[in-house]
């Protein structure tokens, strides 16, 4: 497989409008490759590959391969008995993983790849956007869009490529990173990992791949990635930099001071404080900045030029993005999904909102497998918002598990003594929302699903 990745002058993408899969396909295309394509739907995302040259199919269909295709490129969520693969593998077209193909495209660059259970998308489009600002032109991918349909990858002209690196199918372990970033390590895609040691084990891995010399910039604050970072200490020709707000980080973040929808950050980092502000609100939004400054700093940007750009990142669609005002409230989405992410999401909106207004959350659970076995801490998370409401569980690549329902996280938040009802009908629950909201409040849409559709249609009811 590793050798067919480089065949990819002719690459034929199924699955093309996902987030991971059309950030390539857009690489690919930019630097002269005869792309094509299929997905389930049309979208903004497919509109926009047309537009540099690819051929995308809606629908799948072994006649959708071209004549010609060098490679097929799948990610994970593609069925073994799709009919474009079975064809591919009929006429001995090669088939690459998404991940392979990834690995290819870094190669020669410097590369820059940021894990970890939270935080991978918002602390990669961070790097993007900043080292971009100071005219470094990046190659970035990236597992969501920045500004745009379409601005979740880009081909520079520099050297650096910064890219997402996912750990739920473990393909992180196809690169070789020049400096890698690991936020966190927690338990979480339960149907690729049995237990906490198996994680550990795949993020050593990771590790491992990081080129002689290269550096690993890893969290100090949480016990996880603490851990990993006791387990590969020692290792030769590997630079280790821990950064938080712990004690004996290197580079120390000294004080968040939330300022509304920013925060005003000040660190330690070689030496001198550096005080510096980011346009997101919320502490790990602030901890993922340093994160990204150190680095970048360890790739040779000086601190203060990186520290001043990394301002200049406004958010990604759909970690908390503003949709919208109507009535007095503010509508915004969250891609939360993970209990930890939903606690840290509506910390962060608490602190913007401050004493003026409550906090309303819809959520929507993403994978039965995820609510099986986190829903009671989806129900405590849940509990910090002042009422919110459920929905049906989005079942995404997964078949229904007997028994596991929404209703064990509602169950959970109301031991937890949240104010929460559940709401079965998608199609109502705009107007149910705006019902619930009163001048002055914030609405979340919460949930790595089709929940993000609500915010436009929650203003309409709202206006």
């Amino acid at each position: 497989m590793n050798d067919a990745a480089h065949d990819l002058h002719a690459p034929h993408f199924i699955g093309i409008g996902g987030a991971g899969m059309s950030g390539l396909a857009k690489i690919l295309a930019v630097r002269g490759a005869k792309v094509s394509g299929s997905d389930a739907k049309e979208s903004e995302t497919v509109l926009a590959l047309r537009a540099l040259g690819a051929e995308v199919h809606v629908g799948h269909a072994a006649e959708n391969v071209p004549a010609g295709t060098s490679s097929v490129v799948v990610s994970s969520a593609i069925r073994a008995d799709n009919p474009e693969l079975t064809a591919a593998r009929e006429r001995g077209i090669p088939v690459v993983h998404r991940s392979d193909a990834l690995a290819a495209l870094m190669g020669g660059r410097r590369a820059l790849a940021v894990a970890g259970t939270h935080g991978k998308t918002t602390t990669t489009s961070m790097l993007a956007v900043s080292l971009g600002e100071l005219g470094l032109e990046p190659s970035y991918a990236i597992g969501g869009d920045l500004d745009a349909p379409g601005s979740n990858a880009h081909h520079g002209t520099g050297e650096i490529f910064v890219a997402e690196a996912d750990e739920s199918d473990r393909s992180f372990h196809k690169y070789a990173p020049e400096v890698a970033i690991v936020l966190n390590v927690e338990l979480d895609h339960h149907a690729n990992y049995a237990s906490m040691d198996e994680i550990y084990e795949s993020f050593e891995t990771f590790v491992g791949r990081i080129v002689p010399g290269g550096t690993l910039v890893v969290s100090a604050d949480h016990e996880g990635a603490r851990e990993l970072t006791r387990r590969v200490a020692g290792r030769e020709e590997l630079n280790i930099v821990t950064v938080g707000a712990a004690d004996d980080a290197d580079v120390r973040v000294l004080s968040v001071v939330p300022r509304g929808m920013t925060s005003e950050v000040t660190v330690a980092i070689g030496g001198s404080e550096l005080t510096f502000t980011v346009s997101v609100p919320g502490r790990h939004y602030a901890h993922n900045a340093v994160a990204a400054l150190a680095a970048g700093v360890a790739l040779g940007v000086p601190a203060d030029g990186l520290a001043k750009a990394l301002g200049s990142y406004t958010g990604v669609r759909r970690r908390l993005q503003l949709k919208g005002e109507a009535a007095g409230v503010q509508v915004i989405d969250s891609y939360a999904h993970h209990p930890t992410e939903m606690a840290a999401d509506l910390e962060a909106i608490r602190e913007a909102v401050g004493d003026s207004g409550r906090v309303l959350v819809v959520f929507q659970p993403h994978l039965f497998s995820r609510t099986q076995q986190l829903a009671e801490e989806m129900g405590s998370a849940l509990a910090m918002a002042d009422a919110s409401v459920v929905l049906d569980i989005y079942p995404a690549r997964e078949d229904p598990i007997p028994g596991v329902t929404s209703e064990l996280i509602i169950d959970a938040a109301r031991r937890a003594g949240a104010d929460v009802r559940a709401e079965h009908s998608f199609a109502a629950a705009p107007a149910v929302l705006a019902g619930m909201a009163k001048p002055g409040d914030l609405l979340l849409t919460m949930g790595a699903g089709d929940v993000t559709n609500l915010g436009p249609a929650i203003l309409d009811e709202l206006s």
